[in-house]
């Protein structure tokens, strides 16, 4: 990897786009120091010293806690790819812009961006009358004036992060959305290794504090080792072309093979779950519902915060306390779901049976047409239990340890998967770029 990043470099080109992805990234981080208008930042710091919005705030970089302009960071822009996404299947019209290439593809990101900043409307208002309502939050008061000061600052600071990736993705490298949903998550990490050090290891005997670190040390690297295998692994599909006569030539015959990865979906499922799981802890937080005060129907409040979600405590994990760890069914079928609902979206069995047959093209011992798409449609069921299997994997080991040990982070298996993710994707088009430019210089010769 640095090696790659250290040949990059060497290129004027990839290196002007580097310098212009850390520019933006700095610019994003920035805008987390800066307050939003009429937020009391002691009342915000009050309000929010006892709550942990764990996977929510790390989705925003820590914003939301601080309540910065870019409070809401890229969260309406999942949110509204995720509903855009649920409706394909619903509308045929926008099914048949997603078949359309390019041009689909750019008429349903202008639908994507026209829904995240109604979404962000719709979030900002909420949080400017939720929070200034029932925690003070808004200075003098919860006002017309502050309110609408609010609700445009948090809209413009998601609109303009969600402008500003896609500035990335195309002067820069890689998705630039998935960028900066990746540095929010690493720059909330530090801080929750410092929390980890003060709870296990500082002023406490030497050899607690070796065997805590030890501990940490092996579930962070086992967990990024089991991602780097679970995203590089791949199911093969043999494919052989029948030879033909074109011209005065034999063409064909030749051998290749479909690539199907275990893990088809990447991080979206992960990141789909982890948001659906968040809202109904934030939505209780704008009536003033908290984990350590909670005063509206506590025992309702306990099942469905966040809190209790994704820090579950497994010791608790029994027939008597199984209502209070219901979400971790919830959170392992919300997975399963996304996992196989994202492949299906990207991934049509049937169209490549179909591209097969026409090329000549067959898969050894199954015939073309119909046996071929449910061919490739029943490895493509496994495959994808297999990958979804293995992100749920990842996702609650760090969420076992977390119960059982007590370890206050916020950062978990399906922050490191997100991050080793999206870190693979840049470098693959890093790599994609190099080789480019070789072959351009290679031609120009």
């Amino acid at each position: 990897m640095f090696k790659t990043f250290l040949n990059a470099l060497k290129i004027k080109d990839i290196r002007t786009k580097l310098l212009y992805t850390f520019g933006a990234l700095i610019i994003v981080r920035l805008g987390t120091l800066l307050p939003a208008p009429a937020v009391s930042r002691e009342a915000v710091e009050q309000v929010f010293s006892s709550i942990n919005f764990g996977f929510f705030n790390n989705l925003t970089g820590g914003s939301f806690t601080k309540m910065s302009i870019f409070a809401l960071s890229i969260s309406p822009y999942i949110s509204a790819s995720i509903i855009l996404q649920l409706l394909t299947i619903a509308i045929p019209k926008l099914e048949e812009l997603q078949k359309e290439g390019e041009d689909g593809r750019k008429k349903i990101e202008e639908i994507t961006r026209y829904l995240a900043v109604g979404l962000a409307v719709i979030e900002s208002i909420a949080m400017a009358i939720g929070f200034g309502g029932s925690s003070g939050v808004l200075e003098g008061g919860l006002t017309f004036t502050n309110v609408m000061l609010v609700v445009a600052s948090f809209t413009a600071g998601s609109t303009f992060l969600m402008w500003l990736g896609e500035r990335i993705t195309q002067n820069g490298v890689g998705n630039g959305i998935s960028i900066i949903l990746m540095i929010n998550i690493v720059s909330t990490i530090p801080a929750d290794f410092i929390r980890l050090y003060y709870q296990f290891v500082y002023d406490k005997p030497v050899w607690k504090g070796i065997i805590a670190t030890i501990i940490t040390v092996a579930v962070v690297v086992f967990t990024i080792v089991f991602v780097l295998i679970l995203q590089s692994a791949e199911r093969k599909i043999p494919v052989q072309y029948a030879k033909k006569v074109q011209g005065r030539r034999m063409i064909g015959g030749q051998s290749s093979h479909i690539p199907l990865k275990v893990n088809t979906a990447g991080v979206i499922p992960v990141i789909f779950a982890s948001s659906l799981m968040s809202f109904p802890g934030v939505i209780a937080s704008f009536f003033g519902v908290y984990p350590d005060r909670a005063h509206f129907w506590p025992k309702v409040f306990k099942v469905l915060n966040q809190g209790s979600w994704l820090n579950i405590n497994f010791k608790n994990f029994d027939f008597g306390e199984f209502k209070y760890s219901i979400g971790l069914l919830i959170y392992i079928g919300l997975i399963i779901f996304f996992a196989y609902f994202y492949t299906s979206i990207t991934f049509n069995p049937i169209e490549i049976a179909n591209n097969m047959k026409k090329q000549g093209g067959f898969i050894p011992g199954i015939r073309p047409g119909k046996p071929t798409s449910d061919h490739l449609s029943k490895v493509l069921n496994r495959v994808i239990l297999i990958g979804a299997l293995g992100l749920i994997i990842v996702s609650v080991i760090p969420m076992f340890f977390s119960g059982t040990f007590g370890a206050s982070v916020s950062f978990g298996g399906t922050s490191i998967i997100i991050i080793v993710g999206v870190i693979i994707e840049t470098i693959k088009q890093v790599e994609s770029q190099m080789l480019v430019r070789h072959y351009k210089g290679f031609l120009n010769d």
